[in-house]
């Protein structure tokens, strides 16, 4: 804003704000329902009450010009929301000032510049402009000196690869977008080893004088705060606002009428305003007013968030603080898995396997790793082992047993690998804790390959009960082990649930008549006979699917029955008549739920967790572990530099997000663990676009850290009060990525090219031998200081700016790209464009 009027900001600058103004941003992402519109106002911490009021004012009459469909925000400085950061991938910046300070944005190619940034954030990344001094540094960030043409990056050594990683993405962001692609960047990762970068930090900050501080750990809300939701009803009465508190965990959707406004307050982490459509217009005005208000009365920060959504277009992370919530038109999803006792009919669908491999999503939507070809091996936990079990009764599963069940199949030629660790509801402690320590063993016979996933008794996901074929059989209790301590029961009833080999399950049911549903099909076993049960509600598929069930647990003859024809026989076995669900299934309305993707740490003691909004497969740290949460199943993708504390965590960690969850989820939902390079397809289709060798190609942080090129030639540096000037002589340095080179020369060449020289000082000696070379070094071969970072009308007569890499050594190719140029032109033409622009040679 400026001078009270909303002022178009360059797109060449965003993600930069100025701490004394207030900003406006609208984001729309079209989705498979639609497009969906957020509005954001953000508050620096320096701006005027007016400017804050007038930020305001605008927000609601753009979402009155866009029919009240948009989500809006209220962001401040320091305290931005996850959705908000995840616009700008490679960071947000503050700046001192404002436009009314007489501040303007950064031109490109302006080199007049020192200022000091203070990089905080592994996920999502923030700058803030902090006193060019030692004081402002400590020794767990990230911290950049920025002097015009140079960069230096100063990583302090606590920092993480991953913080390393983005601090080195903001720097190239700034080169790139402020500086047109001419600015140097140096890197320090341990100061002895980049004496001459240290040298220039000195001549910038002074000497330092004592320790530097300790890290500063990151205020977050915690897991166990953000569970602790309330919602509250909002009214006027008398000319008094009435804020009367009406629910707390779990939250249901029907307490949302349409004529009211509430407030639902997530552990005082977040505010939520929802509007009734029905409600008036006064009230929908005041949303913000009345939230700031709340804030206020409850003692909360100033810099809480706030989030303001109107009946029907709610966000997904506002439907995930419910305990269940439908939309209109919204049916059952396929194969979805049952509880007993829910009168709720499903329309069985089937879907074609084959497509699996070439739709991923299919994969991710369907929960099927692939069309359950492959080859199972089953072992039971007994006396703390693992002991093999006949191939004859796979598929049959007793509740006082955990097993182990590995499933194979080939990929691209390959074997991969799916351990299932099934846990009985009557399975001792030991037992479990032998199951998960044995999958362990396993795992690591297989390379450490394996996919493992925990599977509770009853919750089993989708591909489990596709792998068995149709013959899954859950008893509820007792063993499969030879020596059994209590007989098997007389008379049994197990309901059968499935109209295919893909999606059938049968459950022991306690052996009463109130267990039966006229939906579906029921045995139920006794010494002389097994009765095949059929509900008016079941289907000619489901009871072909029963027979075969039958010929698992009974040898006895099988007699068929209709419900309403059964013999006095089956009421007595029964233990006698007794009322049962038989009203029709109607089609369950369910949500599809967003997926949702997460850094995890509870390193502090406390359970953390930094959601990514609108992810994709770059978020997946190397050094990180992340929850991906599809809602029936949860995700836990592990990074190959991972340290050991959060691996070993990492199922602890799945299970407390459950518990802790605001919508009060099933503790039973299967926790699925994945390793990097070996994900699986229901886990890789729900990100789009997922490149199968990014692992094998993506760059490590040493390799973007070595593909800045050997900037070994950076200039001596003297400064003055006024400005930072550069002598054009040689100096013998380190190479500028922080890394010293033993064998090179030590007469440096300089970087900077001539016409640039005035701009920074009249009198400095020029010096022509100090040059790059603009001879070619054998034929067509150019040294990488001449071709990178170079405009067309800097590089040498004859070289094509659109194949400037084409003009690199081999030895300086191999270096930059860590690939020969014959690997490196097989690529796509997009990639080569992006791996250029990383390396200065677009």
């Amino acid at each position: 804003l400026q001078n009270m009027k909303m002022v178009p900001v360059p797109e060449k600058a965003y993600g930069t704000f100025f701490e004394g103004d207030c900003y406006i941003i609208l984001h729309t992402k079209r989705t498979s329902r639609g497009t969906a519109v957020d509005l954001h106002y953000w508050i620096g911490k320096d701006s005027s009450q007016d400017e804050q009021g007038a930020a305001a004012l605008y927000v609601t009459q753009l979402d009155n010009a866009l029919g009240g469909s948009p989500v809006q925000h209220r962001e401040v400085q320091g305290h931005e929301s996850e959705t908000f950061q995840s616009y700008f991938r490679n960071g947000i910046i503050y700046k001192k000032g404002g436009v009314a300070s007489g501040f303007r944005h950064v031109e490109t190619n302006m080199y007049n510049i020192k200022r000091l940034l203070h990089v905080k954030g592994k996920k999502h990344v923030s700058a803030t402009e902090v006193a060019l001094s030692w004081d402002s540094f400590n020794k767990g960030d990230v911290f950049l000196l920025d002097l015009g043409k140079v960069l230096i990056q100063w990583n302090g050594p606590s920092c993480s690869i991953a913080e390393k990683s983005r601090g080195l993405a903001l720097a190239r962001s700034i080169r790139d977008s402020e500086r047109g692609g001419r600015a140097q960047i140096g890197i320090i990762d341990n100061e002895k080893d980049s004496p001459d970068l240290m040298q220039i930090m000195r001549m910038v900050l002074g000497e330092r004088r004592g320790e530097l501080r300790d890290a500063i750990p990151d205020t977050k809300a915690d897991e166990l705060q953000k569970a602790n939701v309330r919602l509250y009803h909002v009214y006027e009465k008398d000319n008094d606002l009435v804020v009367q508190e009406i629910a707390t965990r779990p939250l249901t959707q029907d307490l949302l009428q349409h004529e009211d406004c509430y407030i639902l307050d997530q552990g005082g982490f977040k505010i939520y305003v929802w509007r009734g459509k029905a409600s008036s217009p006064e009230e929908k005005k005041a949303a913000f007013t009345r939230a700031v208000g709340f804030i206020q009365a409850k003692g909360y920060p100033s810099s809480t968030n706030v989030e303001v959504i109107n009946d029907g277009a709610e966000s997904a992370m506002f439907k995930q603080l419910f305990q269940r919530w439908t939309e209109k038109n919204e049916t059952q999803g396929l194969g979805k898995v049952y509880t007993t006792g829910k009168i709720a009919k499903v329309e069985q669908v089937k879907f074609d396997t084959t497509q699996l491999h070439a739709r991923p999503e299919l994969a991710a939507e369907q929960r099927m790793v692939d069309d359950a070809s492959g080859e199972i091996e089953v072992w039971r936990i007994e006396d703390l082992q693992m002991q093999p079990v006949n191939p004859k009764t796979y598929g049959q599963f007793y509740g006082g047993d955990c097993y182990l069940v590995l499933y194979t199949y080939l990929r691209s030629g390959r074997p991969h690998y799916v351990l299932y660790m099934w846990q009985g509801r009557h399975a001792s402690v030991d037992e479990i804790t032998a199951c998960a320590l044995n999958a362990i063993e396993l795992d690591k016979k297989y390379g450490d390959e394996a996919v493992q996933v925990r599977v509770t008794m009853g919750k089993e996901p989708r591909h489990f009960l596709a792998i068995f074929k149709g013959r899954l059989v859950i008893y509820e209790g007792g063993t499969s082990r030879a020596q059994k301590s209590a007989p098997e029961p007389a008379i049994r009833l197990f309901q059968v649930r499935g109209t295919d080999e893909v999606n059938t399950k049968a459950t022991e049911v306690p052996a009463r008549a109130s267990s039966l549903n006229s939906n579906d099909v029921f045995l139920l076993t006794t010494s002389q006979v097994c009765y095949l049960w059929c509900g008016k509600g079941c289907s000619g598929d489901e009871r072909e699917m029963a027979k075969m069930v039958a010929d698992i647990v009974s040898r006895r003859d099988k007699h068929t029955i209709l419900e309403g024809q059964e013999p006095a026989e089956f009421w007595e076995a029964l233990g006698g008549k007794a009322p049962y669900a038989s009203e029709k299934r109607f089609q369950e309305q369910i949500t599809h739920y967003q997926p949702r993707l997460f850094e995890c740490s509870n390193q502090t003691g406390r359970f953390i967790m930094t959601e990514v909004v609108g992810f994709c497969q770059e978020d997946l740290d190397e050094d990180d572990v992340m929850l991906l949460d599809t809602w029936e199943e949860i995700f836990l993708w592990v990074g190959k530099a991972s340290n050991e504390y959060e691996r070993n965590e990492a199922i602890a960690s799945a299970k407390e997000y459950l518990k802790t969850h605001p919508a009060g989820r099933d503790l039973a939902t299967p926790i699925i663990l994945v390793k990097q390079g070996y994900e699986p397809l229901n886990f890789t289709g729900w990100f789009n676009a997922w490149d199968p060798y990014k692992w094998s190609d993506g760059k490590s942080y040493e390799e973007m850290k070595n593909s800045l090129g050997d900037v070994s030639a950076i200039s001596e540096i003297k400064v003055d009060l006024n400005n930072i000037s550069l002598n054009k002589r040689t100096l013998s340095v380190t190479n500028l990525a922080g890394s010293s080179n033993p064998n090179s020369s030590s007469e440096y060449k300089s970087h900077f090219n001539h016409s640039d020289s005035n701009s920074y000082s009249n009198s400095s000696n020029y010096n022509s031998n100090s040059s790059p070379s603009l001879m070619p070094n054998g034929e067509g071969v150019y040294s990488r200081e001449v071709l990178m970072n170079r405009t067309v009308d800097e590089l040498p007569e004859g070289v094509d700016p659109t194949r400037k890499e084409f003009y690199l050594s081999d030895a300086d190719f191999h270096d930059i790209f860590g690939k020969s140029k014959e690997e490196f032109y097989q690529m796509p033409k997009w990639k080569q464009q992006n791996e250029k622009k990383q390396c200065g040679l677009f």
